[in-house]
């Protein structure tokens, strides 16, 4: 009987610490994001079978290694990869800005209709002021250079939306609009292009706007700044007018300010958001004009200029008013040896990092197809080990904080294609309260059931079944459904005894 117990004992202390683990090393909550970029001419000209074909072996890839959100490049220069009435199909599609795809298709929605399939957030990436980069040759006339050329200027051979102009605001607000109203994104994304990176000895050409708008300001990059300031809380409140579940986030360039500009600014020696972008980060953040911020802090541990370790922390310290997730470059972390074991690369300890600090919620990818590429095993090691199980979307309660009601009507029923656990969607008061998606759990017939434990899901899905392995129906387990809105929050459960 003694040795029964003591048995009995170990198997409980045993079940609760691998339960404890999972919990505390894998977050059942957590930002997993990568970028898929069309500036790098990755699609150009691609036809549109084939482009389809490899944006859907990324997402497979991508979604083994446990990743849950896209940011989709959408509008890289006043162009779409998307249906617009207002601005040019891209060249970075087609080839030649203007032409059409032929097939005709539509990227944007392609993109959210596979993210979704696969319980992956699409977040469309959009550059607000870039107008044309070198490599356009020529506008089409539908590009809005064409029918506003006083809105625009040129510096270092491109062309951008003068950000002065009070009507090019309006006019980026009305792009912004256009996409949210009509497209089922989950998010609306701006990265680190604000006033342009500058050039030595090329001052930005503003000064015509500053004498005609300047709104009192006698220092012109404190006017510059504003005017950033009032894009990005114009653009956030037509996000939440069109749609209040959309989210609205940047991944602005990794520092804020250095030391030596500023007593609060980082420790590190680089270009500056606030100094030499004009882009007030903190402010927005602070101020609840962005809902979430990516930092893009590229570098490795241990850089002279830029330490990745100092910054992770800065941004931790200084940016928790909203979710903050880190911008992860693949190529750099596993280029670069870890400092303390020169056999790894650094992907470890960097994770160890950000997971260690309550103010990070996760991490986006630059880029998708590195990570797909596996280089230095960054691919294997995020399916295997840091997202080893599946995790839902942060939380925004600051947007949304009711949780739906529980799913209805739990059953498993027998079907030609197998045993199959059937639920119906809860009834919902309004568009906030619908459940879109379904997490369903897997206990033990005695395991106490933990929801706060990730290694128990078996799928967050769409749909509103789910196949059951069947064995020989001699073992019990306990399944678990909750219902999630679209901002992630989780209804209470609904419990099923099943013999599988």
């Amino acid at each position: 009987m003694k040795a029964k117990f003591f048995l009995a004992a170990c198997l409980f202390c045993l079940c609760f610490w691998q339960a404890m683990t999972a919990q505390n090393a894998y977050p059942k909550r957590e930002f997993r994001g990568a970028w898929i970029q069309c500036v790098n001419g990755q699609f150009q000209g691609m036809p549109a079978r084939t482009m389809q074909t490899v944006l859907v072996n990324q997402l497979d890839k991508l979604k083994e290694a446990g990743i849950n959100a896209i940011i989709f490049q959408v509008r890289a220069e006043c162009d779409a990869l998307y249906r617009s009435s207002y601005e040019p199909w891209s060249r970075f599609l087609t080839g030649v800005q203007g032409q059409a795809p032929t097939p005709m298709w539509d990227p944007l929605q392609f993109m959210i209709d596979e993210c979704h399939k696969r319980g992956m957030e699409l977040h469309a990436w959009i550059n607000p002021y870039r107008a044309q980069t070198k490599g356009t040759t020529a506008l089409s006339p539908l590009h809005p250079y064409n029918k506003y050329p006083n809105l625009f200027v040129r510096y270092a051979g491109q062309l951008y939306f003068d950000p002065g102009q009070p009507e090019s605001r309006k006019y980026i607000c009305r792009i912004v609009r256009d996409i949210v109203s009509r497209y089922d994104i989950d998010a609306i994304h701006m990265d680190d292009y604000f006033y342009p990176y500058p050039v030595n000895g090329m001052d930005f050409p503003d000064n015509v706007s500053f004498a005609a708008y300047g709104r009192g300001f006698t220092n012109k990059a404190d006017w510059r700044r504003d005017n950033v300031n009032v894009l990005i809380k114009e653009i956030h409140e037509t996000v939440r007018q069109c749609k209040p579940w959309v989210k609205f986030g940047v991944s602005p360039f990794g520092i804020y300010r250095n030391k030596k500009s500023d007593p609060n600014g980082s420790n590190t020696n680089g270009l500056q958001n606030y100094d030499d972008l004009y882009a007030d980060v903190l402010l927005w953040v602070n101020n609840g004009w962005v809902d979430y911020n990516i930092p893009q802090v590229y570098w490795e541990i241990g850089h002279p200029a830029a330490d990745y370790d100092t910054l992770v922390r800065w941004w931790a310290k200084h940016s928790a008013a909203r979710p903050l997730y880190i911008g992860q470059d693949v190529m750099r972390t596993v280029s670069n040896a870890d400092i303390k074991n020169p056999r790894l690369n650094q992907m470890p300890a960097k994770y160890q990092l950000q997971r260690s600090l309550p103010a990070i919620g996760g991490s986006c990818q630059w880029y998708a197809a590195a990570v797909v590429d596996n280089p230095g095993n960054y691919r294997d090691m995020l399916e295997k080990v840091y997202h080893k199980y599946p995790a839902l979307q942060p939380r925004y309660p600051f947007m949304d904080d009711k949780a739906p009601k529980k799913v209805r009507k739990v059953k498993p029923v027998w079907t030609e294609d197998g045993y199959i656990l059937f639920w119906t969607a809860p009834k919902a008061k309004d568009v906030m309260d619908e459940a879109v998606q379904y997490v369903v759990y897997r206990f033990g017939n005695k395991e106490d059931v933990n929801l706060k434990d990730p290694s128990h899901i078996v799928t967050i899905t769409r749909d509103c079944f789910y196949k059951l392995p069947y064995e020989d129906g001699k073992t019990k387990y306990r399944y678990v459904v909750t219902a999630l809105d679209r901002l992630q929050n989780e209804s209470k459960a609904v419990k099923k005894k099943v013999k599988l």
